[in-house]
């Protein structure tokens, strides 16, 4: 009896906190309306659980430890779903000396805007490269970059809107 509620604790702490997670994903890329049905689904199986939890005549430190690992669980189940399925955009900013960096990311099927700036070595001419790609695209781009200039200072921000341009 306690080895069957602790694990039908634990499996549905994972559901529901995994389904937590895609609540808080969606709701920051602004998709309201599923985000709160999820929610809606989410908190309807945590109640659930929780109430059953609470009202077991067991007293079991394995009930809180089923509990807490279905939480960690879920909150793993659910982030990885979110990297994988979600999607999502990211804006790069990429500085660079070397001027081919900017026909390399283009060869490789990317739009680029490019900016003069200058940087903290004022003798070397550099360049500000806007890059616009799927989050998907991420670790093949940033690799690629790597690969040809492994001076290029990158930084990532994750894009809420975009209208017009070239995504790939």
């Amino acid at each position: 009896m306690l080895f069957q509620l602790c694990l039908k604790i634990f499996f549905v702490r994972i559901l529901d906190v995994s389904m937590g997670t895609l609540r808080t994903i969606t709701t920051i890329k602004g998709k309201k309306l599923t985000a709160s049905m999820i929610g809606f689904i989410e908190v309807l199986i945590w109640f659930l659980v929780v109430k059953e939890a609470l009202n077991t005549n067991e007293t079991s430190i394995w009930i809180a430890v089923s509990y807490a690992a279905g939480f960690a669980s879920g909150t793993f189940i659910g982030s990885t779903i979110s990297q994988r399925y979600i999607k999502g955009n990211l804006s790069l900013q990429i500085i660079t000396s070397n001027k081919d960096v900017i026909t390399y990311i283009r060869d490789l099927g990317f739009g680029v805007s490019v900016v003069n700036v200058e940087g903290h070595d004022t003798e070397k001419e550099k360049y500000l490269l806007f890059v616009e790609i799927t989050n998907k695209s991420f670790n093949y781009l940033k690799n690629k970059i790597l690969e040809f200039d492994k001076d290029v200072f990158i930084v990532v921000s994750e894009t809420k809107y975009v209208q017009n341009g070239f995504i790939k």
